[in-house]
């Protein structure tokens, strides 16, 4: 057994993922005390380990058994009271009192009611519907806080009909999302050649950098899954379908000690993602290809993918909507995107950026 720095000198035990302790503190502990309450129980909201990426190295802070119960608004007290003084110190040897730098330890079975819960997550409760705005203003972490973690009881099925509702954007907002994705990638393609012709080899690349990211973004909506925030999303890009070339693409543009050699790596980057548009079938077939741009030697992707992605919408508010991205798309502020209550205020930006 190791010593933990975050429990003192007590001996703590082989890590095991927190979904997995989740799982057995609530088989074990919590679903016997609660047998007389209605409830849901899963790991949902915020934590590496609602990703499944945790590690021995999560346990030294805000990490342990911890659950949410979600009841009706009338039960919060009671249930409460059924937990009350009644839960262990620890559970397989992990103390229950959890804290961090911005929390007192104490448990965290969580007991309150799942639309509380959604919209302190999401800053909506998706079960009174979602129009398109609303969509663009929840960030894909907080997506990802409701349809990644696990569930533990769900008797009346709320949880999964609210993660099923989730699971990706309607095909409207899909393709503006695309759409605005491209346009982000085009936007800034040839810098990279232009800084390099001008010595500035440092800034090309931070700009190839850049759309190395843009282009892992437009993968994960080409595979139809959110991203996660910075410390996970390479993580969570390895786990894509087809990104190896991808990802072999993009180590070659961020890795090289030359322009050639990193416009070689981002050419290539561009051949798979535009074959996989391609492959979506979404829009009409986009004449693609490789070249100069304009009468400059720097060789960029050619096509009109975001017009064509944008034609392909039916929504009227979409269509009337500037490509300027969703809040993950033009918002690089950890304090925003990880409190919906706040990226929520956008919505009226979008709104009235649509209006006729």
């Amino acid at each position: 057994m190791r010593t933990s720095l975050h429990h003192g000198r007590v001996p703590t035990p082989p890590f095991v993922p927190a979904l997995d302790l989740g799982r057995d503190f609530y088989r074990e502990v919590v679903a016997s005390l609660l047998r007389d309450h209605r409830h849901s129980a899963a790991l949902l909201g915020t934590g590496s380990e609602v990703l499944g990426y945790d590690t021995d190295r999560s346990t030294d802070h805000d990490w342990g058994p911890r659950l949410q119960i979600f009841v009706e608004p009338d039960a919060v007290q009671a249930t409460r009271a059924a937990l009350a003084g009644r839960l262990p110190d620890r559970f397989r040897g992990w103390p229950l009192s959890i804290g961090s730098d911005q929390r007192e330890p104490a448990p965290r079975v969580d007991v309150q009611p799942l639309g509380t819960w959604l919209i302190g997550q999401l800053g909506i409760d998706p079960r009174d519907g979602l129009d398109a705005l609303d969509w663009l203003a929840i960030p894909q972490q907080q997506l990802l806080g409701v349809v990644r973690g696990a569930v533990y009881a769900d008797p009346d099925h709320e949880l999964r009909a609210v993660r099923d509702r989730l699971a990706w954007y309607p095909h409207d907002v899909w393709l503006w999302l695309l759409a605005c994705q491209w346009t982000r990638i085009f936007q800034e393609i040839a810098f990279v050649g232009r800084a390099a012709e001008v010595g500035d080899d440092l800034g090309s690349k931070i700009i190839a950098a850049r759309l190395c990211r843009e282009v892992m973004r437009l993968h994960f909506l080409q595979c139809r899954v959110y991203w996660p925030y910075t410390k996970w999303f390479g993580t969570a890009f390895a786990e894509l379908p087809d990104s190896d070339g991808l990802s072999a693409a993009l180590e070659q543009a961020v890795d090289a000690a030359d322009y050639p050699t990193r416009e070689a790596g981002l050419v290539r980057a561009y051949e798979i993602i535009a074959s996989g548009h391609d492959d979506l079938g979404i829009t009409d077939r986009i004449d693609w290809s490789i070249g100069s741009y304009f009468t400059r030697p720097y060789q960029v992707l050619h096509g009109e993918f975001a017009a064509a992605c944008r034609a392909a919408i039916a929504d009227d508010q979409l269509r009337r909507l500037p490509l300027v991205g969703s809040v993950d798309q033009f918002v690089d502020s950890t304090d925003v995107l990880s409190a919906s209550s706040r990226s929520r205020l956008l919505r009226d930006y979008w709104d009235r950026l649509a209006r006729p």
